[in-house]
């Protein structure tokens, strides 16, 4: 029977959720680097043992961790394994995988300085490591979104990080601003049939696409619409929550984004609205059932102004036509004096049949679906504030 890891990170550390392929009973183990903000933890799809961790503090700054042995120990690529990355009061002892912005990009114009809120300009920044996307085929290679947004990439397992700068640089970087949770790179989705093909969404820039493995970018935001910009069709601007596809559909794209559900049949070249009848068609998540590719689910937020559960009932959202039809899943679900959110990389499938679903909660909670989405429970309450969630299906 297969086992399930669920990966998930939070504001005061990491947790690893452990069951067996019936997903009824869960072991917790953490906090992981308890205190430190764990932004995402995902593990290799080519080496189930390998796990990579984003770890930040405001104080203390980005590390990355790495286990080669699913989550029971953990080490900074860079220093031996089994010695210590931080002093005994929690400062970072080394700084081996480090993130450095080019500011020559392949344009030839060096840059220094993306839009602040106020239209001034502002320095590039690096702040945290929002989300880490593993290869498909490499488990030593490992892609970075970061906070300003840039994408970087390492070929040994982590150790050594670099700026694939043909995206800031390929034009509408000096534009780019910040959205309210900061400017940052959260999505990068890779395309299984084409190696070359990258997808990477950016708050509040907008959603772009490489087809020469980073080299170039463009832009893939024709049919978004944002009330909040000066050109409501702007090429950037938009802000850009999530993007999710089926790897048996790579060129059919679905977004939540600030306002709006989306979809896009042709790799993104353009979108249109698929959001039906939700109840508020704002939220974070979203994400494609693992065995039918017109499934996705999202769950409904009441506002950009109150990030909160629409009516105080914690409802996922199910479409089986590719959008435009919502069903309101609720059984397991608190459906009053519920006002939680579900933030952007807080959302999985497994691979499993039935497929699995599960996602986090800004009030700790962990809530998991063994039948695609018809009933849930808790795997856990009461962690910190959750971040992120991914899962393994292990054999």
């Amino acid at each position: 029977m297969s086992k399930v890891r669920v990966l998930v990170g939070t504001r005061k550390g990491g947790f690893i959720l452990s069951s067996d392929g019936k997903r009824e009973k869960w072991d917790v183990s953490g906090p992981l680097f308890g205190g430190w903000e764990i932004y995402h933890v995902k593990g290799s799809p080519a080496d189930p043992d390998r796990i990579y961790m984003s770890q930040t503090s405001g104080w203390f700054g980005q590390i990355i961790q790495r286990s080669d042995d699913g989550g029971k120990t953990w080490h900074q690529p860079g220093t031996p394994p089994g010695e210590a990355t931080t002093t005994p009061d929690g400062m970072p002892k080394a700084e081996s995988n480090k993130f450095v912005y080019d500011t020559s990009p392949e344009s030839g114009k060096p840059l220094t300085t993306h839009q602040w809120y106020d239209g001034t300009q502002h320095p590039w920044e690096f702040k945290r490591v929002w989300h880490l996307e593993p290869s498909l085929t490499d488990p030593d290679t490992v892609y970075a979104g970061v906070e300003d947004a840039a994408l970087f990439r390492s070929t040994d397992g982590g150790r050594n990080w670099h700026e694939l700068a043909g995206l800031r640089g390929h034009g509408t970087g000096p534009q780019w601003q910040p959205g309210a949770g900061g400017m940052c790179l959260h999505t990068i989705l890779l395309d299984p049939g084409n190696p070359g093909r990258i997808y990477v969404a950016i708050s509040a820039a907008g959603a772009f696409r490489t087809d020469d493995a980073g080299q170039s970018w463009r832009p893939i935001n024709r049919g978004l619409k944002s009330q909040y910009i000066p050109d409501p069709d702007a090429e950037i601007g938009h802000c850009v929550h999530r993007i999710a596809m089926h790897g048996s559909k790579p060129n059919v794209l679905f977004m939540q984004k600030h306002w709006d559900v989306m979809r896009s049949d042709n790799a993104g070249d353009s979108w249109h609205e698929v959001s039906g009848n939700l109840p508020t068609d704002f939220g974070f998540v979203i994400d494609v059932h693992a065995h039918e590719p017109e499934t996705i689910y999202v769950v409904p937020i009441k506002s950009d102004g109150e990030h909160y559960t629409h009516e105080g009932k914690l409802r996922v959202f199910r479409s089986r036509t590719g959008g435009n039809e919502w069903e309101p899943l609720t059984k397991g679900l608190p459906q009053q004096n519920c006002y939680v959110n579900v933030l952007r990389d807080a959302m999985a499938v497994d691979s499993l049949d039935p497929c699995g679903v599960y996602f986090g909660t800004t009030g700790g909670q962990v809530y998991a679906s063994a039948d695609s989405g018809d009933s849930w429970a808790p795997i856990v309450r009461d962690l910190p504030a959750v971040l992120s969630v991914e899962v393994q299906a292990l054999p």
